[in-house]
């Protein structure tokens, strides 16, 4: 029904940046919540970021205030996760999500999104 692929993963040093993209195939996100999660090895996946569907909303976990930000461009169906001051506790697989249920609330749950990416890994070295 919707397909997400995220981009822009790579290895990076500690203290740089970083853009990740999600495309949307399928079907039109632009009404929908979107979000950004991670996950290390050896742990749970965990929210970073949720956009509503005008943008005018975002939710930004404390981990990455002030850090990363979440943006997107319905007009090109694509969410993005700019990583700036980038920590090596930031290292995990991102993964790009869409709920079908949310519009202007951007819940943290991994259980209000219902479609997800595969995921581009994000390395930071020293």
């Amino acid at each position: 029904q919707v397909q997400l692929v995220e981009s822009g993963g790579g290895l990076v040093q500690a203290g740089g940046s970083l853009r990740l993209s999600c495309a949307a195939s399928g079907r039109t996100i632009s009404l929908y919540t979107m979000g950004w999660f991670r996950q290390a090895p050896g742990k749970e996946r965990e929210f970073v970021a949720g956009i509503s569907w005008s943008g005018g909303s975002t939710n930004h976990a404390d981990s990455v205030k002030g850090r990363f930000t979440i943006s997107r461009d319905n007009a090109k169906n694509t969410v993005y996760l700019q990583m700036n001051s980038l920590k090596l506790e930031d290292t995990a697989v991102y993964y790009c999500a869409v709920s079908l249920r949310d519009r202007s609330f951007v819940p943290r749950s991994p259980d209000a999104y219902g479609y997800w990416g595969q995921g581009t890994q994000v390395t930071v070295s020293s």
